[in-house]
């Protein structure tokens, strides 16, 4: 396939109205694409094989960037693994199966790098995926979403259908999900410390030991990536979508605190869990095949998440 004029297309953003997904849509308006049908969950449930085809149908897309998921943090991966592989299982199988049989040109979806083994080596290389199995707190959510690049794989070799995987570290930015019961960890940090300040508490409790390290990537800059691959990218090896940057949660913890005005401390609880060790990606892959690197510093996007949430929630 050739570079793709995202402006001539008609694309189905599955998880258009989300926190990634509403960047998507930005950027691909910005391109000039006039034709973009973002679906929601209430009327399209892509669980439901029927509602998968009755979506393509009304919408007609060339185009599909698949970034719908059921997802949380590890307490929300904790409290229902089941329903997090049985959701994304099915949501990408079906999805996928359909637009080929529905004459799509083209498929970009986006796995996560909790698909890759607990101990992978750092920093995460693509070629690593296969070589062990996940971390266990997010190991269900991980493999479901990886099946994504085994079906792309299978399908194009037998039926030559179009499609694309990618694999984003942690993302963080404007938009984000704050609620403690199910965010991410920046979010997180950002609703306690913000908490602790209004209430004048001289601590703040986090999870795990503070040690593990992990890699994250400001939601636009991600959002850019997934459109370069849509123009420039037609294979269905992995690519990771990555910062280069590897900070450990501890010195994360303090930087935000800084950056917010919060002078008490940090005290981590040892019972629950760190998670993955160490995460952070080699992210040559897609600067070579489709010209993608991240642009946003560590320190510029969490002040631009932190602005956000104090606009937004603040107490």
């Amino acid at each position: 396939m050739s570079a793709l004029d995202l402006s001539h297309c008609r694309v189905l953003v599955t998880g258009g109205a989300g926190f990634l997904g509403s960047f998507v849509v930005e950027k691909l308006r910005a391109r000039g694409c006039r034709e973009v049908f973002v679906p929601r969950s209430r009327d399209y449930d892509l669980v439901d094989l029927q509602a998968v085809r009755r979506l393509l149908h009304d919408s007609r897309p060339d185009l599909i960037i698949h970034l719908a998921a059921r997802v949380g943090g590890i307490l929300a991966n904790q409290r229902n693994p089941g329903l997090f592989f049985h959701d994304n299982l099915l949501m990408g199988v079906q999805l996928l199966d359909e637009a080929r049989c529905f004459g799509v040109k083209k498929l970009v979806a986006t796995a996560t790098i909790c698909a890759y083994p607990k101990h992978t080596p750092v920093p995460f290389r693509e070629d690593d995926l296969w070589n062990g199995y996940p971390e266990e707190t997010n190991a269900p959510y991980g493999l479901a979403k990886k099946m994504l690049l085994v079906q792309s794989q299978a399908y194009r070799a037998q039926y030559g259908f179009a499609s694309s995987v990618l694999f984003p570290v942690n993302l963080y930015g404007p938009r984000d999900n704050f609620d403690l019961e199910s965010s991410h960890v920046i979010p997180a940090l950002i609703r306690k410390i913000a908490h602790a300040i209004a209430d004048g508490q001289q601590t703040v409790t986090l999870w795990g030991d503070g040690s593990p390290t992990r890699e994250f990537l400001y939601v636009e800059d991600c959002a850019e990536g997934i459109l370069l691959a849509c123009e420039r990218f037609d294979d269905s090896q992995p690519v990771n979508l990555g910062s280069g940057h590897e900070v450990s949660i501890a010195v994360l913890a303090d930087k935000i605190a800084e950056l917010m005005g919060y002078s008490g401390r940090f005290v981590y609880d040892t019972s629950r869990p760190n998670g993955q060790p160490r995460r952070a990606l080699d992210c040559s892959r897609a600067a070579e095949l489709f010209g993608f690197r991240a642009t946003t510093s560590l320190d510029e996007g969490l002040r631009r998440t932190i602005d956000y949430f104090r606009r937004e929630f603040a107490p």
